[in-house]
């Protein structure tokens, strides 16, 4: 189904991270539609992301997130694995817009016509709110593995490759959420030999 003069806004979070999944989320509202609050995930509090993700879950025409593994990112690497989670969540929306906004310098490959827009995330409403929802997505994800791997302190730092995780790795070793492409991790793991239980 096609929807004439719809505009999809897509963007991703994590590609940053020594570990975890890439996510990236879609969004199109309904014509002229604003969400009051609205901006570039990276400016917001925790707090107002989480209140707002929520405002544009309910109000949005459609919206989808999706995400590529660790291993896709290991075998594929980092920018095409995120153009992956970009292309799974705008083929997840069930709504085909006529226009599809990416935030930053590439595109992913679409049926539809795709534009990049560099720094879309602090220009374009839509691709704020994908960038609020894949945001969202992957920080309560890394909550959850954190259930499974608290030694690595991911519920702080969300795996990125701060002192503290660094050192949590150093000390437990690298394991199978670690991206074993990245240097810091490959750099571990050829020192200690392997993973570590």
């Amino acid at each position: 189904m096609v929807a004439d003069g719809l505009i999809c806004g897509v963007d991703e979070a994590g590609r940053g991270p020594l570990a975890g999944p890439v996510f990236a989320a879609a969004v199109m509202f309904r014509g002229d539609q604003t969400i009051a609050g609205v901006a570039d995930s990276k400016v917001l509090t925790p707090r107002r992301r989480e209140a707002l993700a929520v405002t544009i879950r309910e109000q949005a025409l459609v919206w989808a997130v999706a995400q590529a593994s660790v291993e896709e990112i290991d075998r594929l690497n980092i920018l095409q694995a995120s153009l992956l989670a970009m292309r799974r969540a705008v083929l997840a929306l069930g709504l085909a817009p006529s226009l599809v906004l990416v935030d930053g310098k590439q595109r992913p490959v679409l049926d539809y016509p795709t534009r990049a827009v560099v720094r879309g995330d602090a220009s374009v409403p839509q691709i704020s709110a994908a960038s609020i929802l894949a945001k969202t997505a992957r920080d309560l994800e890394m909550c959850r593995l954190h259930v499974y791997y608290p030694q690595y302190g991911l519920d702080r730092h969300k795996g990125y490759p701060t002192a503290a995780h660094l050192s949590a790795i150093k000390r437990f070793g690298v394991c199978e959420i670690h991206r074993q492409s990245y240097a810091p991790v490959r750099k571990v793991l050829e020192e200690s030999g392997g993973f570590r239980s």
